[in-house]
């Protein structure tokens, strides 16, 4: 028997008409975009010949698409949720879910009949090494992000006490409990059933009852009520990560519900008294046995055949069908955005024409607030750069910002927020120095993204303003070694706090060229000096650098030169991801670590050596916010390497009008004060 057909499969079929008879394959673009994708053309009439049926899982609408079915002798396609699907419930917020289950033979939740993945399962080797070396990192990843179906959790809560049971409760009316008993009179019954056992076999554990997510937000009921949390038993209710919690349990007992299959990936064996697509693979313990299920099946090989070879997912960014590691990364970002972002921002110290792109980035929760704050309530305070006060957040522009000057009001697709220092102050510590500091500890696949990430910035030139046409290429040089040293803005705060004796271009040339005689001193001023938008130009540059460089973007410079010196600049770093070595006069964020030549003493927190892997997975995918402009949501730094590989970047538009308008005020503010 083959397998089912996987992504690459449904790459390769024609268009196949699916007929449907609910409306919901229609109101949500997003599921129907997502069949169109996958090769089926939904459709309303009547099948025949080859046409095939549309439903969605067992739900009551499914009942009229099944009696045309029967009458046409057409072939049924089943549709459902994937087991990623979003940051909360569809019905709760409404959100498009990131892939689907498309089952050609039966539900993956109704163990009466085959489906096809249960066949996948039964069938498929799943013994290539590649697929399982695969399956093991993104499993880690999904654990170590907390992320689960509905991936939306509040880490602020407090968890409780370990050492209790967990048990599960689900829905009223949930269609993997009702295919696991026969009526909601039994459900109920089951599930009580399960609480007795829970108790009974653990009789000194506290017996945490969880609730579904749909349940705690009120619009359908559990199967438990508050009369049965007396004595040892209790809700463990609230925006949990359901990881938090399977981790804090000594043992875990469901019916069907999808978080025994985390709790299998969590390293339990849960008490399984339904008949999920989880249960009959030796990984659970069952109340009832599953007679084709006779294979025994690693953690590994059940997340492989369930998240990688079974759903289709999809990329809200590019519009296209992708792989699961695609849709970890979005739904990283995505929960990520709505933890920092859930209470709301007030912005202080945010210039004018700054603001509607904040609002966009930080204000799909709730819309953000700017001005000196009077009382914030729940919502924190953010402020630019070092204006920020005790107990307010940093927000400062990311290591690849845009296509385009800051100074000519391009605006950012990376922001960071810093509520410990931020990164060019080594005076105090930051969050990406603690960051950094723990980065020794990352998994090889974390590491494997990171050197990815370097791969591309490298190979499709991207520095942090991604700007400049290709230049000249430089004159050979016989036996002179060639400096690059890049201006910085000599009012910039990294230059003011960070670089305690070099304070000026001018100074830095001269540093550079009294320590290295006979070397060829290329210097290449800052692009916003070079615009006239900020200080620091130096007019006789010529007495130490052999020559000024405007007409060559840095990416490509990095590739022609010996080394680098530098103050503080973003440069720097830019060179060690090309292997260039690097001598700071200052003490910027990548100095210290063991990885350049540092002529200014770095602070005794950055002890140790790091990895350039380590280093880039801190500074480039841990620390900063990234934000996609085409679509408008938090997206991974791969998406933003993409829009800049691509050009797919919209205009900036109205703001330099914006910024014209804060200048206007400005004015009129400062007239009304004399």
């Amino acid at each position: 028997m083959q397998p089912p057909e996987t992504l690459a499969d449904a790459g390769k079929d024609t268009s196949r008409r699916l007929y449907v008879y609910n409306s919901g394959f229609f109101t949500q673009r997003r599921v129907k975009r997502i069949l169109d994708l996958a090769g089926w053309s939904v459709s309303l009439g009547r099948p025949s010949g080859t046409d095939w049926i549309g439903v969605w899982g067992a739900a009551p609408s499914s009942e009229q698409g099944l009696s045309v079915a029967e009458r046409r002798d057409a072939q049924v396609l089943r549709v459902e949720d994937a087991f990623l699907r979003s940051l909360h419930p569809g019905r709760v917020a409404r959100e498009a879910p990131l892939g689907l289950v498309l089952d050609r033979t039966g539900l993956h939740f109704d163990a009466s009949r085959p489906s096809d993945l249960e066949r996948l399962l039964i069938d498929d080797p799943l013994d290539d090494a590649a697929l399982l070396n695969s399956a093991r990192d993104l499993m880690a990843r999904c654990t170590g992000a907390r992320l689960s179906k509905y991936s939306a959790y509040d880490p602020d809560l407090t968890l409780p006490d370990p050492g209790y049971v967990l048990v599960i409760d689900q829905v009223e009316g949930d269609a993997s409990v009702l295919a696991s008993v026969p009526g909601p009179d039994m459900a109920r019954a089951r599930f009580a059933e399960m609480l007795y056992y829970a108790q009974t076999e653990h009789p000194n554990a506290r017996i945490l009852i969880r609730s579904h997510p749909e349940t705690q937000a009120g619009t359908r009921p559990g199967h438990y009520t508050r009369e049965q949390a007396q004595g040892r038993i209790a809700f463990v209710d609230g925006a949990y990560a359901p990881m938090d919690l399977l981790e804090g349990a000594i043992a875990v007992y469901t019916l069907s519900s999808h978080m025994g299959f985390e709790a299998i990936l969590a390293g339990h064996k849960p008490r399984v008294f339904g008949t999920p697509f989880y249960a009959g693979w030796g990984l659970t313990e069952d109340e009832h046995q599953l007679i084709r299920r006779q294979r025994k099946l690693t953690r590994t090989q059940l997340f492989a055949g369930a998240m990688m070879r079974y759903p289709v997912w999809y990329d809200p960014y590019h519009d296209t069908l992708c792989d699961l590691e695609r849709v970890i990364a979005t739904l990283e970002a995505t929960q990520r955005a709505w933890i920092e972002d859930r209470h709301g921002w007030v912005g202080r110290n945010i210039r004018l024409w700054k603001r509607p792109h904040m609002q966009t980035m930080f204000g799909q929760q709730k819309p953000m607030r700017f001005g000196t704050p009077r009382v914030a309530g729940d919502a924190r305070v953010m402020s630019w750069g070092r204006a920020a006060e005790p107990g307010e957040v940093c927000v400062e522009d990311g290591f690849i910002r845009s296509q385009g000057l800051g100074a000519e009001l391009v605006p950012p697709m990376s922001l960071v927020l810093d509520d410990t220092g931020i990164y060019f102050d080594p005076t105090r510590p930051s969050r990406l120095e603690t960051l950094i500091a723990k980065s020794g500890s990352l998994p090889d696949h974390a590491l494997d993204r990171a050197r990815r990430v370097i791969r591309r910035l490298v190979t499709e030139q991207v520095t942090k303003y991604a700007a400049g046409a290709k230049g000249a290429e430089l004159e050979h040089l016989e036996n002179r070694p060639v400096l690059l040293v890049p201006g910085q803005v000599e009012n910039d705060a990294s230059v003011v706090v960070g670089s305690p004796e070099i304070k000026t271009n001018a100074a830095l040339l001269k540093r550079v060229r009294d320590a290295n005689a006979e070397a060829f001193i290329l210097y290449k001023p800052h692009p916003d000096v070079v615009a006239g938008l900020r200080p620091g130009a130096v007019a006789d540059a010529g007495q130490w650098a052999d020559r000024v460089i405007t007409d060559i973007p840095m990416s490509q410079l990095l590739q022609q030169v010996d080394a680098v010196w530098t103050m503080t600049s973003l440069t720097g770093f830019e060179a060690l991801l090309r292997d260039v070595p690097v001598t700071t006069l200052g003490v910027p964020f990548y100095a210290g670590w063991g990885l350049t030549t540092d002529l200014c003493p770095t602070p005794d927190r950055r002890g140790q050596v790091v990895a350039l892997e380590a280093l880039v997975h801190a500074s480039l995918i841990d620390y900063p916010r990234y934000f996609d402009p085409v679509t408008g949501q938090a997206c991974p730094v791969e998406i933003v390497l993409d829009r800049l590989r691509d050009g797919t970047i919209p205009p900036a538009g109205a703001l330099r009008l914006l910024a014209k308008a804060q200048g206007i005020l400005a004015s009129y503010a400062w007239l009304w004060r004399r």
